[in-house]
């Protein structure tokens, strides 16, 4: 129970009635300054072996990589924003060009409908004047065909009437007064 008692007052927080001797090292370092000399050994070594220098050439290396990959990084994005710009350009462009095409198709649909018109209206005047020319030529062809006719009739009538009022005397003397004109 004695030992209950040291290790609840050692829990409190009280004072121990002895105190231990701290272990030595061969007797002669305490385990604190064991460590203190360790450390300032590795330190030595480390500085004896370069490791700083090799580290901060290491870190150098590393920070002159990374810059590279950054100047790069600022490259790949300064082309790639050329590269956007001259798409953007190309398809303002072709808006543009498809715009352009647009308005020409118009141009050219109403200057054919246009000549279309006029092409019409010629034909239409065409066929009128070709339309008129038949109707003057049957007009014509009427008028000669009467004509003819008409003398076919004049000479029938002219036949029978001179076979009627003319006879072989009154030929006769037609003949001879023309006989004698001449």
């Amino acid at each position: 129970m004695a030992d209950l008692a040291t290790l609840v007052m050692l829990a409190a927080g009280a004072p121990e009635a002895h105190e231990a001797a701290e272990p030595m090292l061969f007797g002669i370092m305490s385990p604190g300054f064991l460590v203190a000399a360790s450390m300032a050994t590795l330190i030595v070594i480390a500085f004896v072996a370069k490791v700083p220098s090799t580290m901060a050439k290491g870190l150098d290396s590393g920070i002159a990589e990374i810059r590279k990959q950054l100047e790069e990084a600022k490259a790949l994005r300064a082309e790639a924003e050329a590269l956007r710009q001259e798409y953007a350009n190309r398809i303002a462009n072709a808006e543009r060009e498809a715009a352009d095409m647009i308005a020409h198709a118009r141009h050219e649909a109403d200057a054919i409908v246009a000549k279309a018109e006029t092409d019409t209206t010629e034909v239409i005047a065409r066929r009128e004047k070709m339309a008129s020319d038949k109707i003057e030529a049957a007009e014509r062809g009427a008028i000669a065909e009467l004509r003819n006719k008409a003398a076919e009739a004049a000479t029938v009538a002219a036949r029978g009437l001179i076979a009627a009022r003319h006879d072989a005397g009154a030929d006769k003397i037609l003949v001879d007064q023309a006989i004698a004109g001449i």
